[in-house]
């Protein structure tokens, strides 16, 4: 059938930042731009808009993340704060070599844990939902071999 996810688009208020706390998890930075114009506002329906993109991919080449600040027209709505039983997205979750390193390493970076613990799942994982940059949620869970 020929289909693959290309990626998934976060909205942010500080591009920089956020660029940088991903670089911290892991993913490498692809490349930056501006999306701006007539063309782009038919797609999105949002009409004329100028916006800042950054597209992040993992390690692997398999996943990546366009992160995008908007110019114009001025963000409409925030969802970051909804708790995790809100309709639609939800998070994204990443898997990682080494959960509590990968905590350590994002805690200086001002991220959050949701719950208090990390939750083993059976034999197969260590999980855990984290506030990243901006309140965003993301989840991390570790295979355990």
């Amino acid at each position: 059938m020929g289909l693959r996810m290309d990626n998934v688009g976060i909205v942010v208020e500080d591009l920089a930042a956020t660029v940088d706390f991903f670089r911290e998890l892991g993913l490498e930075l692809e490349g930056e731009g501006e999306v701006s114009g007539e063309w782009a506002g038919r797609v999105t329906g949002l009409g004329d808009q100028r916006v800042e993109i950054a597209m992040m991919r993992t390690p692997d080449g398999h996943g990546r993340l366009e992160l995008s600040r908007f110019v114009e027209p001025a963000v409409v709505a925030d969802h970051r704060t909804a708790p995790v039983n809100a309709l639609g997205y939800l998070r994204v979750m990443f898997a990682v070599d080494d959960l509590d390193e990968t905590l350590d390493r994002l805690r200086d970076k001002g991220v959050e844990m949701v719950s208090t613990e990390v939750v083993r799942y059976e034999d197969a994982y260590r999980l855990c939902y984290v506030r990243g940059p901006e309140g965003l949620l993301l989840g991390l869970a570790e295979e355990l071999r």
